[in-house]
């Protein structure tokens, strides 16, 4: 893995999902026992070459298709809480995440509210346009 990607975890729970005296998290010493993986790294920038596609419509030529959560690099640092709980946050632009698959990796391009909203209604995958370069 490159060293500008960083892997994202949660902490694994009870199967009651509740944080006991004796579980392991992040405060007590010693390794946590790290569960389900949300995303497969998070990066910072594109590491890939411009493809030109800019607006949806330029993104409608590309097929949809179900890609899994915890194979996917985020191209983003940052996330607005406003737009991940806004009802129409898809209103105006595309239904589809949009995704670029270079050199091995799936680079989440445009949809990381939507792969985060995904996560958090525990769908472990997510619709999106891949275009391959």
């Amino acid at each position: 893995m490159r060293r500008d990607l960083v892997p994202v975890y949660a902490a694994a729970l009870p199967e009651n999902g509740r944080a006991t005296r004796g579980h392991a998290d992040f405060r007590q010493a010693g390794t946590p026992k790290l569960g389900a993986v949300i995303f497969k790294a998070v990066g910072d920038g594109r590491p890939y070459p411009d493809h030109g596609l800019v607006s949806p419509r330029d993104w409608s030529t590309v097929s949809p298709r179900v890609v899994r959560l915890d194979e996917l690099v985020t191209v983003k640092r940052t996330l607005d809480l406003d737009t991940l709980l806004s009802e129409d946050s898809t209103f105006y632009g595309d239904i589809f995440a949009h995704v670029v698959a270079w050199e091995g990796d799936l680079y989440l391009e445009d949809g990381l509210h939507r792969a985060l909203r995904a996560a958090l209604q525990q769908r472990p995958v997510l619709h999106a346009r891949v275009l391959v370069l």
